[in-house]
């Protein structure tokens, strides 16, 4: 038995405990206090006493896991899946959905005060959607356990590299959710069993993707049943034997991957490596509320940033004179030329370029933009912040998967460059789980 192993078992040894919970962690954990000291506990609410277990023992805080609820929340909810209490997928679908809501948003309000040193002058409602089989783009692990004779299929365990032993997921779409037991016998069957780590997940609006990552070559009958689980489930199913560029669909036509933005009469093709918006009923309400937030006008020049495939930009163009797309990866910016030609939109154009260096000698930074949208990882974008108040941009869309990191851009463009922050909100982009996605507006002062 290892150190760290030996560790546990002797925290795992110890008396449980009760505590009352008084807040809850942004990652969703419990946070109460024993003998004057923080513990997070997995699994607890705020206005609970909960019976736990030590977890783990640190120097400013320790963590436990909450073995019985002595008083209840009143927001407390059954989870509906029955993996939750082992699965990392979710954190929070013992919390109900108006409650997790809640605090994504006093999250976002609290990164902006304690972080950005800025109020948003109005709260925007939150986006809603789905609450269950929302997700169509996921990495699910592979695993073959010689031990048990049988593959897992799915996300690891809590806090664990390893994968928890599932038999469907709620959240996935329902098209890949429903089949976890039946790609595992699907594997199971196969020579190479024990050289398939992951499978990405690619939902578009008609087709689901599977990309099965190989790590040796599939044999002719392997690729026999591949194709027939394929065709049996309506699936587009690719190997990826190396990098992205390795990525070849399975059949010699592959089905199309694409999704729809109805609103704007665009419809956008994908590949199972492209990034997409993990959840389409909230990203058609996005790409709306972007176009609001900015005030897009028929006079209008805008700038989209971290473009993508052109999600926002070719939205925009349906409203705007001309848009202007760049993105730091070429074959991304490939996609959303084809995409403007698919959708018969002349007046977008696309640029590759790193947007964290130097932006002085690209030709697209000339003339002027009256708005300007981002939608950067989740390190922000705070390289970005004085060449767009140099643009003299009058008005920017910031949409985030990262609260601190926009509250850090935001708070610059207001202490330094002189904006007005008119507004800030959450979607619920991953309902059950911690993980907040929000978008803010600013103005410039005249």
């Amino acid at each position: 038995m290892g150190k760290a192993q030996a560790k546990r078992q002797k925290l795992l040894a110890e008396p449980p405990f009760t505590v009352r919970i008084e807040d809850l962690s942004h990652e969703g954990r419990g946070v109460g206090r024993r003998e004057g000291k923080a513990v997070f506990v997995e699994g607890a609410l705020p206005g609970e006493e909960v019976r736990c277990v030590y977890t783990a023992r640190r120097g400013r805080h320790d963590e436990a896991r909450t073995i019985e609820v002595l008083q209840a929340a009143p927001e407390r909810v059954e989870p509906r899946c029955a993996h939750f209490e082992i699965c990392g997928g979710c954190a929070l679908q013992h919390l109900d959905p108006t409650a997790q809501l809640a605090l994504k948003q006093r999250g976002l309000l609290d990164s902006l005060t304690h972080i950005g040193k800025v109020q948003p002058e109005r709260v925007l409602e939150p986006m809603t959607g789905p609450l269950w089989s929302y997700r169509r783009r996921a990495r699910l692990g592979v695993k073959w356990v010689a031990k048990k004779g049988r593959v897992l299929v799915g996300f690891r365990e809590r806090h664990s590299a390893f994968l928890a032993d599932l038999h469907r997921c709620e959240v996935l779409d329902e098209r890949v959710g429903g089949l976890l037991e039946a790609l595992a016998q699907l594997i199971e069957a196969l020579s190479i069993r024990d050289r398939i780590p992951q499978i990405e997940v690619a939902g578009g609006d008609e087709v689901m993707g599977l990309n099965f990552r190989v790590l040796a070559p599939p044999s002719a009958t392997d690729l026999v049943q591949l194709q027939a689980f394929g065709d049996r489930h309506g699936l587009a199913l690719y190997l990826q034997s190396g990098g992205p560029d390795s990525v070849r669909p399975l059949r010699a036509e592959p089905l199309e991957l694409s999704y729809r933005l109805p609103d704007f009469d665009l419809n956008l093709e994908f590949q199972p490596w492209h990034f997409i918006q993990i959840n389409a009923v909230i990203n058609r309400q996005l790409v709306e509320r972007a176009g609001q937030l900015l005030e897009i006008g028929p006079e209008d020049r805008v700038l989209d940033l971290f473009c993508g495939l052109g999600n926002f930009t070719l939205a925009l163009a349906r409203r705007a004179r001309e848009v202007v797309g760049v993105e730091g990866d070429a074959s991304l910016v490939e996609w959303a030329k084809r995409n403007a030609a698919r959708n018969g939109i002349a007046n977008a154009a696309f640029y590759a370029a790193d947007l964290t260096g130097d932006l002085s000698a690209q030709s697209w930074t000339a003339g002027g933009y009256d708005q300007v949208l981002l939608d950067p990882p989740r390190s922000g974008a705070l390289e970005l912040m004085p060449q767009i108040a140099a643009w003299g941009v009058q008005r920017v869309g910031y949409v985030s998967c990262h609260p601190a990191t926009l509250a850090r851009d935001v708070g610059e463009l207001v202490h330094r460059f002189g904006y007005r922050l008119l507004g800030a909100g959450v979607l619920d982009m991953f309902p059950h789980t911690a993980h907040v996605e929000s978008v803010a507006v600013l103005q410039r002062q005249r």
